[in-house]
């Protein structure tokens, strides 16, 4: 039994939907916190309500602008100078994550900074979702718990009872996290082989599989622009499936992509609440990871293992 006085839960200002659903399921209290800004856009952050000797929880996903990451960084901080007894991060959403290599010379590594900045400003563990790659829990020399959205992602596929299911990779670099999907559902995989005219430029794309007649399902860890996914799902239609749904955990959906969405050959498209999404589009549904997390949490505290809770 998680002793309610023992810890407490702060949100940042990008998160704080996500953190209030969080408490929910804990069943305490979001904690109080300012967020103070100054004329010039620089701000400060301070809790209102003392910590000393608390487990704290620091709810916020990194996602662009950088404010996002640079108040986390001040909310550790300050938690680091008030006493708290350890600070974890709760990242949901671990931007430049897309930067895990030099994959051309003279180029920085973005995750291994950003790691590297959050372990300085004195956080004891990080909690995130369904990072970029795998690898990027190495560029940390503290514990990193991380989760995976095929736990919800995976009861919601099954409710849908699809019939001649395939599951799909929009390219080789996601062929593994599709493998896991479709051997837990028993169906055939499809790959997309494609190549970049440059960064968000899908340049040509070939299907690697059989999709006539399936109901096709995409699976990706993020979509940004949209241009590889609403790319893929064009092809597929043409290459005589019965439709062509996307699944993927970050909902990032910058610039057109929404427009690309609404107006391809998608049947819809699926996300976690990691990164809130105001925009409007019909085909964008987003499932709930607040109790995962909140489940995370409790068996933190509670000293206990997290991977019985994965599905895959």
């Amino acid at each position: 039994m998680i002793d309610p006085n023992s810890f407490m839960v702060f949100s940042g200002t990008a998160t704080k939907y996500l953190a209030e659903r969080i408490c929910q399921s804990l069943g305490c209290p979001l904690g109080k916190m300012i967020m103070t800004k100054f004329s010039d856009g620089e701000f400060a952050v301070s809790y209102e309500q003392s910590i000393r000797g608390r487990d704290v929880f620091l709810v916020q996903s990194t996602f662009p602008s950088s404010d996002n990451l640079m108040e986390l960084l001040l909310m550790i901080d300050a938690a680091k100078r008030a006493s708290a007894k350890s600070i974890n991060a709760v990242i949901p959403y671990f931007g430049w994550a897309r930067q895990d290599r030099k994959d051309k010379p003279r180029v920085s590594i973005g995750a291994k900074l950003v790691a590297d900045l959050l372990s300085v400003a004195g956080v004891d563990r990080v909690i995130t979702m369904d990072l970029h790659a795998d690898q990027i829990q190495g560029f940390f020399d503290i514990p990193v718990d991380h989760l995976y959205a095929s736990g919800v992602i995976l009861p919601y596929l099954q409710s849908l009872k699809l019939k001649d299911l395939v599951i799909a990779s929009p390219d080789v670099g996601g062929s593994k996290r599709a493998n896991t999907y479709a051997k837990y559902l028993g169906v055939p995989l499809v790959l997309c082989n494609k190549t970049r005219a440059r960064a968000n430029v899908v340049d040509t794309m070939q299907i690697i599989g059989d999709v006539k007649d399936k109901n096709v399902v995409i699976i990706d860890d993020m979509v940004d622009t949209a241009g590889t996914i609403t790319k893929a799902a064009d092809i597929m239609m043409e290459a005589g499936a019965k439709s062509v749904r996307a699944c993927a955990s970050h909902c990032v959906m910058s610039g057109p992509a929404s427009d690309r969405v609404q107006n391809s050959a998608l049947e819809e498209i699926v996300f976690t609440d990691s990164i809130p999404y105001t925009q409007r589009c019909a085909k964008v549904k987003q499932l709930s990871v607040a109790e995962m997390f909140a489940d995370t949490i409790r068996r933190v505290l509670e000293n206990k293992s997290i991977s019985d809770q994965y599905i895959v």
